[in-house]
């Protein structure tokens, strides 16, 4: 699969976003990278669509943001999970799971 980008279905980019950042604090490019590495660059998510879920999801009170420095030493915006994001990983991974299991019947079926 490395190599073979995917097209994300709608709505998976902020479980991923949840995901990465239920790790670690990133900054937005450092997010990106480390969707593109777990993917094993399968998956790339660009700024167009980055930056306008990170916004979404801040919104929702599901991740904060700060202002820090970065690996290069140049000012960057640094996102982080909320008690609520961590709520809302866990449950969109059990549905993503629990649809994961219900494609794989079907398909199996066919």
């Amino acid at each position: 699969m490395a190599g073979e980008r995917i097209e994300l279905p709608q709505g998976t980019l902020d479980l991923l976003i949840l995901r990465t950042l239920g790790l670690e604090a990133q900054h937005g490019w450092g997010i990106s990278e480390r969707i593109q590495q777990m993917s094993n660059a399968a998956l790339c998510v660009q700024q167009g669509s980055l930056y306008p879920a990170l916004h979404r999801l801040e919104r929702r009170g599901w991740i904060k943001a700060r202002w820090g420095t970065s690996e290069n030493k140049r000012r960057a915006k640094y996102y982080e999970l909320t008690k609520t994001g961590r709520r809302q990983l866990e449950l969109e991974t059990d549905t993503w799971k629990k649809l994961i299991a219900a494609v794989g019947q079907v398909l199996g079926t066919a």
